[in-house]
Protein backbone atom coordinates (compact mmCIF):
# COMPACT_ATOMS: atom_id res chain seq x y z
CA UNK A 1 0.00 0.00 0.00
CA UNK A 2 1.52 3.57 -0.50
CA UNK A 3 1.37 6.73 1.51
CA UNK A 4 2.03 9.96 1.09
CA UNK A 5 5.60 11.19 2.36
CA UNK A 6 4.89 13.37 5.55
CA UNK A 7 7.94 15.66 4.26
CA UNK A 8 7.92 15.94 0.52
CA UNK A 9 4.72 14.63 -0.34
CA UNK A 10 5.58 12.04 -3.04
CA UNK A 11 4.35 8.60 -2.75
CA UNK A 12 5.84 5.75 -0.64
CA UNK A 13 5.34 2.12 0.45
CA UNK A 14 4.04 2.21 4.08
CA UNK A 15 6.84 -0.75 4.85
CA UNK A 16 9.31 1.46 3.72
CA UNK A 17 11.72 2.78 7.03
CA UNK A 18 12.42 5.86 5.13
CA UNK A 19 11.22 8.23 2.25
CA UNK A 20 13.60 6.92 -0.61
CA UNK A 21 12.99 10.56 -2.41
CA UNK A 22 13.55 13.21 0.72
CA UNK A 23 15.55 10.37 3.57
CA UNK A 24 12.84 11.62 5.58
CA UNK A 25 12.64 8.29 8.70
CA UNK A 26 9.22 6.85 8.82
CA UNK A 27 9.37 4.13 11.09
CA UNK A 28 11.79 5.12 14.03
CA UNK A 29 12.11 1.98 15.99
CA UNK A 30 12.94 0.13 12.39
CA UNK A 31 15.77 2.44 11.91
CA UNK A 32 17.20 2.10 15.58
CA UNK A 33 17.15 -1.29 14.54
CA UNK A 34 19.27 -0.58 11.82
CA UNK A 35 21.70 1.32 13.51
CA UNK A 36 22.22 -1.00 15.74
CA UNK A 37 22.76 -3.65 13.30
CA UNK A 38 25.47 -1.47 11.49
CA UNK A 39 27.33 -0.70 14.47
CA UNK A 40 28.09 -4.40 15.19
CA UNK A 41 31.44 -5.70 14.57
CA UNK A 42 31.90 -8.08 10.87
CA UNK A 43 33.23 -11.36 11.69
CA UNK A 44 36.80 -11.27 11.20
CA UNK A 45 38.50 -13.40 8.12
CA UNK A 46 38.93 -17.23 8.53
CA UNK A 47 42.94 -17.46 9.81
CA UNK A 48 43.08 -14.01 10.85
CA UNK A 49 43.11 -14.51 14.31
CA UNK A 50 40.21 -13.14 17.04
CA UNK A 51 39.84 -10.44 19.44
CA UNK A 52 37.84 -11.31 22.68
CA UNK A 53 36.26 -8.91 25.08
CA UNK A 54 37.22 -10.44 28.84
CA UNK A 55 34.29 -10.07 31.16
CA UNK A 56 36.68 -9.16 34.18
CA UNK A 57 35.75 -5.48 35.02
CA UNK A 58 38.76 -4.27 36.70
CA UNK A 59 40.99 -5.56 33.88
CA UNK A 60 42.43 -2.27 31.88
CA UNK A 61 43.20 -4.35 28.99
CA UNK A 62 40.21 -6.46 28.39
CA UNK A 63 40.96 -6.64 24.83
CA UNK A 64 42.49 -9.97 24.12
CA UNK A 65 43.96 -10.33 20.83
CA UNK A 66 44.84 -14.47 19.51
CA UNK A 67 46.82 -15.92 16.20
CA UNK A 68 45.84 -18.57 14.07
CA UNK A 69 48.18 -21.47 15.46
CA UNK A 70 47.43 -24.35 12.68
CA UNK A 71 44.30 -26.80 12.43
CA UNK A 72 42.84 -29.75 14.00
CA UNK A 73 42.32 -32.58 12.29
CA UNK A 74 38.71 -31.71 11.43
CA UNK A 75 39.85 -28.36 10.21
CA UNK A 76 38.79 -26.01 13.29
CA UNK A 77 41.06 -23.51 13.93
CA UNK A 78 44.11 -23.57 16.75
CA UNK A 79 45.10 -20.26 18.56
CA UNK A 80 47.04 -18.52 20.49
CA UNK A 81 47.84 -15.44 22.31
CA UNK A 82 49.43 -13.03 20.09
CA UNK A 83 53.16 -11.53 21.09
CA UNK A 84 55.07 -9.92 22.64
CA UNK A 85 51.26 -8.19 23.26
CA UNK A 86 48.25 -9.80 23.88
CA UNK A 87 45.96 -7.69 25.87
CA UNK A 88 44.69 -4.50 24.40
CA UNK A 89 43.02 -1.13 25.65
CA UNK A 90 40.36 -0.91 23.12
CA UNK A 91 39.21 -3.31 20.33
CA UNK A 92 40.40 -1.07 17.56
CA UNK A 93 43.93 -1.23 19.57
CA UNK A 94 43.71 -4.94 19.39
CA UNK A 95 42.91 -5.33 15.36
CA UNK A 96 45.50 -2.51 14.75
CA UNK A 97 48.06 -5.08 15.96
CA UNK A 98 46.55 -8.22 14.41
CA UNK A 99 46.90 -6.32 11.13
CA UNK A 100 50.70 -5.39 11.60
CA UNK A 101 51.00 -9.03 12.57
CA UNK A 102 49.93 -10.41 9.42
CA UNK A 103 52.42 -7.80 7.81
CA UNK A 104 55.37 -9.34 9.55
CA UNK A 105 54.23 -12.41 11.13
CA UNK A 106 56.43 -12.58 14.28
CA UNK A 107 56.70 -16.49 14.33
CA UNK A 108 60.05 -17.43 13.35
CA UNK A 109 60.15 -21.24 11.52
CA UNK A 110 61.24 -23.76 14.45
CA UNK A 111 64.00 -24.93 12.29
CA UNK A 112 65.60 -22.12 11.89
CA UNK A 113 69.69 -21.81 12.62
CA UNK A 114 71.88 -20.03 15.18
CA UNK A 115 72.99 -17.80 12.55
CA UNK A 116 69.72 -17.12 11.52
CA UNK A 117 68.34 -16.17 14.78
CA UNK A 118 71.36 -13.89 15.02
CA UNK A 119 70.38 -12.21 12.03
CA UNK A 120 66.87 -11.29 13.31
CA UNK A 121 67.66 -10.89 16.76
CA UNK A 122 70.62 -8.12 16.10
CA UNK A 123 68.57 -6.35 13.64
CA UNK A 124 65.79 -5.66 16.32
CA UNK A 125 68.94 -4.75 19.44
CA UNK A 126 70.91 -2.42 17.47
CA UNK A 127 67.69 -0.71 16.80
CA UNK A 128 68.31 0.65 20.30
CA UNK A 129 71.87 1.06 20.48
CA UNK A 130 72.81 4.81 20.41
CA UNK A 131 76.70 4.21 19.49
CA UNK A 132 78.79 2.20 17.18
CA UNK A 133 81.06 0.94 19.37
CA UNK A 134 78.05 -0.87 21.25
CA UNK A 135 76.86 -2.26 18.11
CA UNK A 136 80.65 -3.69 17.51
CA UNK A 137 81.00 -4.63 20.76
CA UNK A 138 78.16 -7.57 19.39
CA UNK A 139 79.58 -7.94 15.94
CA UNK A 140 83.10 -8.67 16.74
CA UNK A 141 82.51 -10.91 19.65
CA UNK A 142 80.10 -12.86 17.45
CA UNK A 143 82.79 -13.56 14.58
CA UNK A 144 84.58 -16.14 17.20
CA UNK A 145 81.66 -18.67 17.18
CA UNK A 146 81.35 -19.72 13.73
CA UNK A 147 81.45 -23.53 14.67
CA UNK A 148 77.69 -23.00 16.32
CA UNK A 149 75.96 -21.02 13.16
CA UNK A 150 74.30 -23.65 10.97
CA UNK A 151 73.17 -25.68 14.18
CA UNK A 152 69.42 -25.59 14.89
CA UNK A 153 68.34 -23.48 17.80
CA UNK A 154 66.22 -26.22 19.03
CA UNK A 155 69.20 -28.76 18.90
CA UNK A 156 71.39 -26.24 20.99
CA UNK A 157 71.88 -27.38 25.00
CA UNK A 158 74.61 -26.14 27.74
CA UNK A 159 77.07 -28.18 26.58
CA UNK A 160 76.81 -26.34 22.86
CA UNK A 161 76.96 -23.04 24.13
CA UNK A 162 79.88 -23.44 26.96
CA UNK A 163 82.01 -25.63 24.51
CA UNK A 164 81.49 -22.79 21.98
CA UNK A 165 82.70 -20.11 24.15
CA UNK A 166 85.46 -22.28 25.95
CA UNK A 167 86.69 -22.70 21.99
CA UNK A 168 86.08 -19.22 20.79
CA UNK A 169 88.67 -18.50 17.70
CA UNK A 170 88.51 -16.84 14.52
CA UNK A 171 91.43 -17.10 12.00
CA UNK A 172 94.29 -14.22 10.79
CA UNK A 173 96.64 -15.64 8.43
CA UNK A 174 95.86 -19.03 8.52
CA UNK A 175 96.16 -18.79 11.70
CA UNK A 176 93.56 -19.92 15.10
CA UNK A 177 93.24 -16.72 17.22
CA UNK A 178 91.52 -18.07 20.05
CA UNK A 179 89.32 -15.78 22.56
CA UNK A 180 91.06 -13.91 25.15
CA UNK A 181 88.71 -13.56 28.64
CA UNK A 182 87.43 -10.59 28.10
CA UNK A 183 85.94 -11.68 24.33
CA UNK A 184 84.41 -14.82 26.19
CA UNK A 185 82.54 -12.73 28.62
CA UNK A 186 80.98 -10.47 25.84
CA UNK A 187 79.86 -14.04 24.21
CA UNK A 188 78.62 -15.29 27.06
CA UNK A 189 76.33 -12.11 27.31
CA UNK A 190 75.84 -12.60 23.49
CA UNK A 191 74.10 -16.11 23.74
CA UNK A 192 72.51 -14.59 26.75
CA UNK A 193 70.11 -12.03 24.63
CA UNK A 194 69.86 -14.27 21.84
CA UNK A 195 68.64 -16.98 23.62
CA UNK A 196 66.12 -14.78 25.60
CA UNK A 197 64.66 -13.74 21.95
CA UNK A 198 64.33 -17.82 21.33
CA UNK A 199 62.70 -18.17 24.58
CA UNK A 200 60.48 -15.75 23.38
CA UNK A 201 59.49 -16.78 20.39
CA UNK A 202 59.09 -20.69 21.72
CA UNK A 203 61.82 -22.03 20.11
CA UNK A 204 63.54 -23.30 22.72
CA UNK A 205 61.51 -23.98 26.22
CA UNK A 206 65.01 -23.14 27.98
CA UNK A 207 67.50 -20.70 27.89
CA UNK A 208 70.42 -23.13 28.44
CA UNK A 209 73.30 -20.12 28.37
CA UNK A 210 71.79 -18.84 31.36
CA UNK A 211 71.97 -22.32 32.88
CA UNK A 212 75.33 -21.71 33.78
CA UNK A 213 78.54 -19.50 34.54
CA UNK A 214 81.79 -18.72 32.59
CA UNK A 215 84.50 -20.56 34.33
CA UNK A 216 86.74 -19.64 37.75
CA UNK A 217 89.65 -19.22 35.59
CA UNK A 218 87.76 -16.95 32.86
CA UNK A 219 85.82 -14.95 35.70
CA UNK A 220 89.53 -14.45 37.37
CA UNK A 221 91.14 -13.31 34.56
CA UNK A 222 88.72 -10.73 33.53
CA UNK A 223 89.08 -9.57 37.11
CA UNK A 224 92.52 -9.13 36.58
CA UNK A 225 92.65 -7.58 33.49
CA UNK A 226 89.87 -5.03 34.08
CA UNK A 227 91.12 -1.54 34.68
CA UNK A 228 89.41 0.57 37.37
CA UNK A 229 88.48 4.12 35.99
CA UNK A 230 90.46 7.46 37.59
CA UNK A 231 89.78 10.65 38.56
CA UNK A 232 91.75 13.65 37.46
CA UNK A 233 93.97 15.17 39.42
CA UNK A 234 93.80 18.67 40.68
CA UNK A 235 97.01 19.39 38.01
CA UNK A 236 95.44 17.97 35.56
CA UNK A 237 92.17 20.11 35.81
CA UNK A 238 94.48 23.40 35.94
CA UNK A 239 96.37 21.17 32.69
CA UNK A 240 92.77 21.51 31.14
CA UNK A 241 92.03 25.11 32.29
CA UNK A 242 95.38 26.39 31.19
CA UNK A 243 95.11 24.85 27.76
CA UNK A 244 91.28 25.78 27.00
CA UNK A 245 90.33 27.01 23.65
CA UNK A 246 94.12 26.12 22.87
CA UNK A 247 93.56 22.52 22.37
CA UNK A 248 90.81 21.78 20.72
CA UNK A 249 87.72 19.48 22.85
CA UNK A 250 89.33 20.23 25.88
CA UNK A 251 86.40 22.53 26.70
CA UNK A 252 84.20 19.64 25.97
CA UNK A 253 86.32 17.18 28.53
CA UNK A 254 85.92 19.76 31.15
CA UNK A 255 81.90 19.91 30.66
CA UNK A 256 81.79 16.33 30.94
CA UNK A 257 84.22 16.31 34.32
CA UNK A 258 81.25 18.39 35.84
CA UNK A 259 78.22 17.12 34.20
CA UNK A 260 79.25 13.59 34.54
CA UNK A 261 77.54 12.34 30.85
CA UNK A 262 78.67 9.65 29.48
CA UNK A 263 81.05 10.14 26.18
CA UNK A 264 77.90 8.80 24.20
CA UNK A 265 75.25 11.49 25.86
CA UNK A 266 77.80 14.26 25.17
CA UNK A 267 77.21 13.77 21.75
CA UNK A 268 73.37 13.27 21.72
CA UNK A 269 72.47 16.46 23.76
CA UNK A 270 70.17 17.75 21.30
CA UNK A 271 69.60 21.92 21.38
CA UNK A 272 66.00 21.60 22.47
CA UNK A 273 66.77 20.14 25.42
CA UNK A 274 69.46 22.93 26.64
CA UNK A 275 67.78 25.65 28.76
CA UNK A 276 70.06 28.49 29.23
CA UNK A 277 67.62 30.70 30.82
CA UNK A 278 67.42 28.00 34.04
CA UNK A 279 70.57 26.19 33.83
CA UNK A 280 70.02 22.64 32.78
CA UNK A 281 70.37 19.82 30.32
CA UNK A 282 67.99 17.03 29.34
CA UNK A 283 69.85 14.13 28.15
CA UNK A 284 71.10 10.61 28.76
CA UNK A 285 70.81 7.44 27.40
CA UNK A 286 71.79 3.57 28.17
CA UNK A 287 69.11 2.92 31.23
CA UNK A 288 65.34 3.79 32.24
CA UNK A 289 67.45 5.60 35.07
CA UNK A 290 69.92 7.33 32.41
CA UNK A 291 67.72 8.48 29.77
CA UNK A 292 65.75 12.02 29.87
CA UNK A 293 67.58 12.80 33.23
CA UNK A 294 67.88 16.62 34.25
CA UNK A 295 71.50 17.98 34.66
CA UNK A 296 72.36 21.45 36.19
CA UNK A 297 74.88 23.53 34.37
CA UNK A 298 77.30 24.22 36.91
CA UNK A 299 78.25 27.59 36.77
CA UNK A 300 81.99 27.20 36.41
CA UNK A 301 81.14 25.60 32.84
CA UNK A 302 78.35 28.08 31.65
CA UNK A 303 80.60 30.13 29.37
CA UNK A 304 81.65 26.84 27.68
CA UNK A 305 78.26 25.76 27.06
CA UNK A 306 77.23 28.80 25.66
CA UNK A 307 80.04 28.86 23.26
CA UNK A 308 78.94 25.02 22.03
CA UNK A 309 75.50 26.66 21.83
CA UNK A 310 75.98 29.56 19.91
CA UNK A 311 78.43 27.50 17.70
CA UNK A 312 75.50 24.88 17.22
CA UNK A 313 73.30 27.53 15.91
CA UNK A 314 75.65 29.00 13.67
CA UNK A 315 76.38 25.17 12.05
CA UNK A 316 72.18 25.05 11.99
CA UNK A 317 72.55 21.58 14.39
CA UNK A 318 70.13 20.01 16.25
CA UNK A 319 73.03 18.92 18.22
CA UNK A 320 75.27 21.10 21.33
CA UNK A 321 78.19 19.31 20.54
CA UNK A 322 79.36 19.36 16.78
CA UNK A 323 82.96 18.27 15.14
CA UNK A 324 82.99 20.45 12.60
CA UNK A 325 86.28 19.26 11.23
CA UNK A 326 84.55 15.63 10.33
CA UNK A 327 81.35 17.18 8.71
CA UNK A 328 82.02 14.98 5.50
CA UNK A 329 81.57 12.02 7.18
CA UNK A 330 78.79 9.66 7.70
CA UNK A 331 77.73 10.56 10.91
CA UNK A 332 78.27 14.77 9.94
CA UNK A 333 78.96 17.31 12.37
CA UNK A 334 77.38 14.46 15.47
CA UNK A 335 80.26 13.69 18.00
CA UNK A 336 79.90 9.96 18.03
CA UNK A 337 81.77 7.87 20.57
CA UNK A 338 84.87 7.10 18.45
CA UNK A 339 85.10 11.06 17.47
CA UNK A 340 85.26 11.85 21.33
CA UNK A 341 88.08 8.88 22.06
CA UNK A 342 90.53 9.99 19.08
CA UNK A 343 90.06 13.63 20.37
CA UNK A 344 90.18 12.63 24.38
CA UNK A 345 93.69 10.44 23.33
CA UNK A 346 94.92 13.58 21.78
CA UNK A 347 94.39 15.68 24.98
CA UNK A 348 96.31 13.21 26.96
CA UNK A 349 98.99 12.79 24.66
CA UNK A 350 99.17 16.57 24.38
CA UNK A 351 99.24 17.65 28.17
CA UNK A 352 100.95 14.21 28.90
CA UNK A 353 98.03 13.36 31.38
CA UNK A 354 97.83 10.14 33.13
CA UNK A 355 98.29 7.47 30.26
CA UNK A 356 95.59 5.41 31.91
CA UNK A 357 92.80 8.22 31.39
CA UNK A 358 90.23 6.31 29.72
CA UNK A 359 86.63 8.76 28.48
CA UNK A 360 84.48 8.06 30.83
CA UNK A 361 86.98 9.05 33.45
CA UNK A 362 85.36 12.91 33.27
CA UNK A 363 81.95 11.17 34.41
CA UNK A 364 84.19 9.63 37.52
CA UNK A 365 85.53 12.40 38.48
CA UNK A 366 82.48 14.71 38.54
CA UNK A 367 80.86 11.76 40.34
CA UNK A 368 84.28 12.11 43.05
CA UNK A 369 83.64 15.74 43.72
CA UNK A 370 79.92 15.35 43.88
CA UNK A 371 80.80 12.96 46.82
CA UNK A 372 83.89 15.01 48.31
CA UNK A 373 81.20 18.13 48.80
CA UNK A 374 78.79 15.82 50.40
CA UNK A 375 75.77 16.04 48.03
CA UNK A 376 72.58 14.10 49.27
CA UNK A 377 72.89 10.54 47.47
CA UNK A 378 69.55 10.15 45.61
CA UNK A 379 71.18 14.08 43.98
CA UNK A 380 74.00 12.29 42.73
CA UNK A 381 72.00 9.23 41.49
CA UNK A 382 69.30 11.46 39.58
CA UNK A 383 72.61 13.76 38.06
CA UNK A 384 74.66 10.35 36.89
CA UNK A 385 71.35 8.49 36.29
CA UNK A 386 71.64 5.47 38.13
CA UNK A 387 68.58 3.65 39.19
CA UNK A 388 67.29 4.36 43.19
CA UNK A 389 66.00 1.17 44.57
CA UNK A 390 64.44 3.13 47.47
CA UNK A 391 60.80 2.96 46.95
CA UNK A 392 60.19 5.95 49.03
CA UNK A 393 62.47 8.09 47.11
CA UNK A 394 61.75 6.78 43.90
CA UNK A 395 58.12 6.38 44.02
CA UNK A 396 56.65 9.00 46.55
CA UNK A 397 59.27 11.53 46.35
CA UNK A 398 59.20 14.53 43.35
CA UNK A 399 62.52 15.94 43.11
CA UNK A 400 62.11 19.91 41.55
CA UNK A 401 65.21 20.83 39.27
CA UNK A 402 65.87 23.35 41.27
CA UNK A 403 66.85 21.16 44.41
CA UNK A 404 69.17 19.52 42.07
CA UNK A 405 70.81 23.33 41.40
CA UNK A 406 71.26 24.09 44.84
CA UNK A 407 72.95 20.38 45.56
CA UNK A 408 75.92 20.92 42.59
CA UNK A 409 76.16 24.10 43.57
CA UNK A 410 78.02 22.37 46.75
CA UNK A 411 80.29 21.71 44.12
CA UNK A 412 83.26 24.85 44.29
Amino acid sequence: MLIKCPECNLQVSDSAVMCPHCGYVLNNKKMSNIRRKSNRRKRLPNGFGQITKLKNPNLRKPYRAMVPAGKTNDGKFLSKLLKPNAYFETYNDAYAALVEYHKNPYDIDKDITVKELYDRWSVEYFKHLKSDSAIRNIESPWKYVSMIYNMKVKDVHVRHIKGCIEDAYIMKNDEKNMASPNIKRQIKSIFNLLFDYALEYDLTDTNYARQFNLSKEVRKEVKKNKKDHIDFTPAEIKKLWDNLYKIKYVDVLLIQCYSGWRPQELGLIRMENVDLKNWFIKGGMKTDAGEDRIVPIHPIIRPLIQKRYDEAKSLNSEYLINVVECCKCNSGLKLTYDKYRYRFNNIKKQLKLNPEHRCHDGRVHFTTMMKNADLNEYAIKYIIGHAIEDMTEDVYTRRKPEWLMNEILKIK
